[in-house]
C-alpha cells in the first residue's frame, strides 16, 4: 500500500494486479509505504477501514481517496496459478506444480478451497464498508494506461513502471464448462469487473 498524504490518496495493493511495480516506481514519492507483512501490504478495504483510515481521520482530520486495480477474474486466477507453480513452492501445500489450470479453477470454486487454490476474492477485497469507506477510483488491470495517467496527473509526476514479480509462463487452457463454473461461483467478481468502464 502506498499513501500520498498531500494528494489525499491511498493506493491499495490488490494481489496479482501489478501493484508491486507501482511500489517500485513510487515508493520514494509516497509518504507511507507498507510493504510488509503481506497482510498489511495487501490490506483489503475492510482492513484499511478498520486500522489505517482512523489513523488519518483522528490524527490529521483527513480522508483519503482509495485507488485500486482489478483484474479480469479468470486472468487473476491464472496469475495465482502460475505464481504458485514456481519451483520455490515445490512440495508445499500451496504449490500448483503438475496440475492443470482447469483443475486449479475447479478447486478455486469449491466451498472450502484446498490450500493451493485458496486465493480469496477481488470482490471481497474491494467490498465497500457500511460506513461509506470504498474504493473511489477502480481501474482495470488490462487497461494500464488509465491508472498510469491518473497517478501521473494526481501526483504531478511522470514515472516509468519496472517489471516486478512476474510469474512463470504456463498454458492457461480452460474448458467451456469450467469457465461457466467460475462465472457462476464468482459472479460478484465478474459483475464488479464488468461494471468498470
Amino acid at each position: 500500500m502506498l499513501i500520498f498524504f498531500k494528494e489525499r490518496l491511498a493506493l491499495l495493493s490488490v494481489p496479482k494486479t501489478g501493484t508491486t511495480a507501482y511500489h517500485a516506481a513510487l515508493a520514494h514519492r509516497a509518504d507511507l509505504v507498507i510493504s510488509n507483512p503481506p497482510e498489511l501490504k495487501h490490506a483489503p478495504v475492510y482492513r484499511y477501514n478498520r486500522w489505517i483510515r482512523p489513523m488519518f481521520e483522528r490524527v490529521c482530520d483527513a480522508e483519503l481517496d482509495l485507488v485500486a486495480v482489478m483484474r479480469e477474474p479468470i486472468s487473476w486466477l491464472g496469475s495465482w496459478y502460475r505464481f504458485r507453480a514456481r519451483a520455490a513452492l515445490d512440495g508445499h501445500p500451496n504449490s500448483t506444480a503438475g496440475m492443470s489450470f482447469d483443475a486449479f479453477l475447479k478447486d478455486a470454486c469449491r466451498g472450502k478451497p484446498p490450500a493451493h487454490a485458496n486465493v480469496g476474492s477481488q470482490a471481497k477485497f474491494l467490498e465497500p464498508q457500511p460506513n461509506g469507506c470504498a474504493v473511489k477510483h477502480l481501474f482495470r488491470y488490462e487497461e494500464p494506461d488509465a491508472l498510469h495517467s491518473f497517478l501521473q496527473e494526481r501526483l504531478q509526476q511522470s514515472f516509468e513502471l519496472p517489471q516486478r514479480n512476474v510469474s512463470p509462463a504456463l498454458p492457461l487452457a480452460v474448458s467451456n464448462g469450467t469457465a461457466d463454473l467460475v462465472r457462476r461461483k464468482r459472479a460478484a467478481e465478474f459483475a464488479l469487473y464488468e461494471s468498470l468502464t
